[in-house]
């Protein structure tokens, strides 16, 4: 058994808290001195590192937020000086900057180990061929996925997202043994398969899945197509990337690598911590990062934390599947959604158009769909079908060039759309995530 596996991950809980002290102290330290911004949020609270002597001072420590990567775009949150960082990811924010992390070569080391922890956690060893079908690229999915599997000594094909013909064959010719996307691609997948013919054709025996939500059922419908098991993992770029937590051969929760990250569950209203058990928002502590640290992240995500052991022997706590986000983003299709950029680009589309429309997002045979109704003008609706159209097809496109996702415009009859005398609803989300 490899050393990630047998002496951290089964680690007594009280060893594994000692460790985490140690590096909250190590980290809170470091980024005293040389982040400008958590230095000075220490001092706003009377705090000084040598305040910090254990993960029980861990309350006492301020919050940080997706708008402070914003605000600091690009490297100002880094701890170290930039000839230490050896790689940067990013993604895309609501103003239109990217939010960038960076990685020094030790996090690159670290994430490595994380993955390889997740692959062993369902069986996987060197003898699998693992085919990554996350995007490569400043997303951290692909490279994440890949060098984890390349540590476990598996053979990577690193065929990125897209060209669903070609994911198939490369399966049947290259005999992959797992697979890793989105679990709605992996959905789409496998009725291409049954459609094709080639479901008997496959080697996969596994499928891990992440970066949306998905339901218990989707989870079913995808192993009764592909023939597989399928495991859910967590992550987001600001913490690490894929692997910050995941299942195991159990599938009951997943399993946060804590002498690493340390989960806290808080009230999102009141910022209080609440007990393992309950549902709040997610918050993470990063204790061996070093080229972008964070501490108190809160992460939006609302879940619980499961305090029991694990039939698998492992120690570190479990967090439940997501179950929606206490801030207004939506994830369609594994792709971060904002209103805010919907309403940017309909505003800059200019006559035809009022500033009225509304977001509807459903599931539909486990994928999920995306439609935008966008009022017309009177002088519009006065036009042509054709004019109409041409239309519907520029806003299409507009949305897809910033959104990196399609949507269906329609563009409906002037003042269809009900009004409300307080805060629009601009959304409604009909998926029922579990």
């Amino acid at each position: 058994m490899a050393m990630w596996q047998k002496e951290i991950e089964t680690m007594p809980r009280e060893e594994l808290k000692k460790l985490q002290s140690e590096r909250l102290v190590w980290q809170v330290n470091r980024m005293y001195r040389n982040v400008e911004l958590f230095r000075r949020r220490m001092d706003e609270k009377g705090l000084k590192p040598d305040d910090i002597k254990s993960v029980d001072d861990l309350s006492k420590l301020p919050f940080s937020y997706k708008q402070d990567l914003r605000d600091y775009y690009p490297y100002g949150l880094f701890a170290v000086p930039t000839d230490d960082i050896v790689r940067v990811h990013a993604s895309s924010g609501t103003t239109g900057k990217k939010i960038v992390v960076g990685y020094t070569k030790n996090d690159i080391k670290n994430w490595d180990t994380c993955i390889a922890r997740m692959l062993t956690a369902i069986g996987l060893t060197n003898k699998d061929f693992i085919q990554v079908a996350f995007g490569y690229g400043l997303f951290t999915g692909g490279f994440g996925l890949h060098n984890g599997a390349e540590t476990i000594g598996a053979t990577v094909i690193p065929i990125s997202s897209g060209n669903t013909h070609n994911q198939i064959q490369t399966m049947v010719d290259f005999k992959s043994t797992v697979l890793c996307c989105t679990p709605s691609y992996a959905m789409y997948l496998g009725e291409a398969v049954e459609e094709a013919g080639m479901t008997d054709n496959l080697c996969l025996k596994a499928g891990i899945f992440g970066a949306e939500p998905w339901t218990e059922d989707m989870r079913r419908a995808i192993e009764e197509k592909l023939r597989i098991k399928a495991y859910d993992i967590y992550g987001l770029s600001e913490i690490m990337g894929p692997g910050v937590a995941c299942e195991c051969s159990e599938q009951a929760g997943m399993h946060v690598w804590e002498d690493m990250f340390i989960p806290e569950i808080i009230d999102p209203e009141t910022e209080e911590v609440l007990p393992y058990g309950e549902q709040g928002e997610l918050v993470f502590t990063t204790i061996t990062k070093e080229g972008f640290p964070l501490i108190r992240y809160r992460t939006r995500d609302m879940c619980s934390l499961i305090a029991e052991p694990c039939k698998c022997g492992r120690t570190h706590i479990r967090m439940k599947k997501p179950c929606g986000r206490s801030d207004d983003m939506l994830i369609i299709r594994g792709v971060n959604v904002f209103p805010s950029q919907i309403e940017e680009v309909l505003l800059q589309t200019g006559g035809g158009i009022t500033p009225n429309y509304q977001i509807i997002v459903d599931r539909v045979n486990n994928t999920d769909t995306f439609d935008i109704n966008v009022e017309m003008s009177e002088s519009l609706f006065a036009d042509d079908v054709r004019s109409v159209e041409n239309l519907e097809k520029t806003i299409t496109a507009k949305l897809r060039e910033v959104l990196g996702i399609g949507a269906k415009i329609h563009l409906v009859n002037p003042k269809s759309i009900e009004r409300s005398e307080g805060k629009a609803k601009r959304v409604i989300d009909k998926r029922n995530i579990k």
